[in-house]
């Protein structure tokens, strides 16, 4: 049985981001942030719940950007200040208590380095996870696949290239642990 487009890219597989079904998800997804972005005054929760499928506490600071939305797992008590791009083409889940600064992009969203492969218009998406309790600083690209531990500072700017441990300090470009917590 041939697999959708949709169905290689929640498995990590190569896929043509272009197949109808994917650019309709996308393009309600774009609406639905569109119409997020402009409640200024008071969060707007039932279009974020509509983004995302289901409702949640996160307060994401307008605008905020997804591929699709209903790849993201918002756990408790999350904050995102302005800015917020999510790449979501395969699964992004935030812990609980994660603080997140502005102009973030969390990039499932990945092109080959095999130039015959990317001319033929195929990506994937790696799924990302950021543990609870993060505090992920301004300016910080995370980047497909990548997996943040628990307890653990990124410092502003940083780009995130290999996952990072529990419980520690991590900045730079890439980002690197410059202090571990206990």
């Amino acid at each position: 049985m041939n697999k959708t487009e949709k169905e290689k890219m929640l498995s990590g597989d190569f896929y043509f981001a272009n197949d109808p079904e994917l650019v309709i998800e996308r393009k309600k997804a774009k609406t639905l942030c569109h119409r997020y972005n402009q409640q200024v005054q008071d969060l707007d929760e039932q279009t974020l719940a509509q983004i995302l499928g289901y409702a949640s506490d996160a307060y994401i600071e307008p605008p905020f950007y997804c591929d699709y939305g209903y790849n993201i797992r918002f756990g408790k008590k999350v904050y995102a200040n302005h800015n917020l791009v999510i790449l979501d083409g395969a699964q992004v889940t935030i812990g609980n208590h994660v603080f997140i600064g502005p102009n973030v992009v969390i990039s499932t969203a990945g092109h080959p380095t095999d130039v015959s492969i990317r001319n033929s218009e195929l990506e994937f998406a790696k799924p990302i996870q950021i543990e609870d309790n993060v505090w992920i600083g301004a300016n910080v690209v995370i980047l497909p696949g990548i997996q943040i531990g628990a307890n653990v500072t990124i410092g502003a700017s940083s780009i995130v290239t290999k996952s990072i441990e529990s419980d520690c300090v991590a900045v730079g470009n890439p980002c690197r642990v410059i202090r571990r917590l206990n």
